[in-house]
């Protein structure tokens, strides 16, 4: 289809002139001799005529000149690129129509080779923006807030505070039981906010080494440790100018604590082992699933680190606080599934529906989307029962109205401790093993064993 460029100018010499040329490099010319008269054409564009490509207009017209038209163009079409013509010498009222929103000017007389260059540049200059907010569209349709789904008020309410927050530089601090999003909603913050064009970090706290964590974090420079062969860069300096999201933050020790506490507040480190001060441009986003409040108390988090981080307070609400939403998730699984494995989607029947709202869902959507998954590979009907709802009996939990309590004739310290051994020894006496089985920080773990007066439980 041929780019349409409407003319407006009063002058018929002129409007012939240009329509002859502009035609015949291929254009589709429309011509207005009024600013009134053009307006009526934006408005009936794309009502059943092709929409307007880029207009030209003259700066002297008869009733309404060209500034305001500038304006009332800039509120009906703002899309619309606008080259204006302006006589020569008139540079001050060429510079008012550029901040009125023109593409760009030229002053007559022109030569329409000068005319057909800044054209062109124009419309590719607003083809190349078009098309980068399209992409920009694309890659962020993915982590859409609208993509994570919530109907329920709680869910709707994160999504408000997450998209105020989004466009700002302020910490975020996202607490919630493992598997409810919080690593979704950090990429969605991330790319709602004007760093989206910058790297996404992830670190995941729980799963570093405590002895090499200030390392991946901060970098080290070569000769720092043994084995360390040549320098490398950390975490921190990969993500410059984007976002540094910090799951499981509460697993951090003290000491890498106290330096992290700088990054936040001066936005500068040095490497392991080295001397120059770094400075990032980093926002940070972090998340636990533990009290950090609790850890306060205990001692195993700095308080100063946790009023930094707990700028802007986001908690996601586990599954079953929130069964609203199981229908919308389930129906958003099966549709996954299905244009993944390139089939039609499957559906649920009212007992099997019946049979995932009254699940406890203690591992909350990550744990809702493998049973659906395994439910779709599994059955070979197409509206899935509640017999193909297999439900892991190892993980499954306590059921709604079941209440546990300790076992007869022992105390509660007794059942934490008896708990703690039980997780080492299932662990093999990994502390970090451990503290997961239990839902606990690797610090809290270690002030409980602390507390038992035991290093390491046989």
């Amino acid at each position: 289809m041929k780019k349409r460029i409407l003319v407006i100018e009063d002058e018929e010499k002129m409007q012939r002139v240009l329509q002859i040329h502009l035609q015949g490099a291929g254009y589709d010319v429309v011509q207005a001799g009024t600013a009134e008269h053009a307006i009526e054409l934006l408005r009936s564009a794309g009502d059943g005529t092709p929409p307007f490509s880029l207009a030209l207009t003259d700066l002297r017209l008869p009733g309404m000149d060209g500034l305001e038209l500038l304006k009332r163009m800039e509120k009906e079409t703002p899309s619309l690129p606008v080259i204006v013509m302006t006589a020569f010498g008139s540079i001050e009222t060429a510079v008012e129509a550029m901040k009125a929103g023109a593409s760009d000017y030229v002053l007559k007389p022109f030569s329409l080779e000068d005319l057909m260059i800044t054209i062109e540049k124009v419309l590719e200059l607003h083809t190349l923006r078009h098309e980068n907010k399209r992409l920009k569209a694309e890659l962020g349709r993915r982590y859409d807030f609208n993509e994570i789904i919530g109907r329920g008020t709680a869910m709707q309410d994160i999504f408000d505070a997450a998209q105020k927050v989004a466009p700002t530089r302020s910490t975020v601090l996202l607490g919630g039981e493992s598997g409810t999003g919080k690593g979704l909603l950090a990429r969605a913050i991330h790319h709602h906010s004007p760093r989206a064009a910058g790297p996404f970090v992830k670190i995941n706290c729980s799963s570093l080494p405590e002895n090499l964590m200030e390392a991946e974090l901060f970098g080290y420079e070569k000769g720092a440790f043994t084995g360390a062969s040549q320098s490398h860069a950390g975490k921190f300096e990969q993500a410059d100018g984007g976002t540094v999201f910090l799951d499981e933050i509460g697993d951090v020790p003290l000491a890498v604590q106290v330096k992290l506490l700088r990054v936040l507040q001066e936005r500068e480190f040095e490497r392991l082992g080295g001397k120059k001060t770094i400075h990032v441009d980093v926002r940070i986003v972090a998340a636990t699933n533990q009290d950090l409040r609790a850890a306060l108390e205990q001692g195993t988090f700095r308080e100063d680190l946790y009023y930094r981080l707990n700028v802007v307070p986001i908690n996601l609400p586990p599954l079953r606080e929130r069964k609203e939403d199981i229908p919308y998730l389930v129906e958003h699984f099966l549709d996954k599934f299905a244009a993944e494995t390139a089939r039609d989607p499957r559906s649920l029947s009212s007992a099997a529906l019946d049979k995932i709202r009254s699940y406890h869902w203690p591992g909350n959507v990550r744990e809702l989307e493998n049973i659906i998954e395994r439910s779709t590979v599994l059955s070979s009907n197409d509206v899935i029962k509640a017999d193909d709802i297999q439900l892991d009996p190892q993980i499954r939990g306590s059921q709604e109205g079941d209440v546990p309590f300790l076992p007869a004739g022992m105390t509660l310290d007794e059942y934490e401790q008896e708990l703690i051994r039980e997780a080492l020894r299932r662990a093999d006496d990994n502390k970090s093993h451990a503290a997961r089985l239990l839902g606990l920080t690797r610090n809290a773990l270690r002030y409980r064993l602390s507390q038992m007066g035991v290093d390491s439980p046989q």
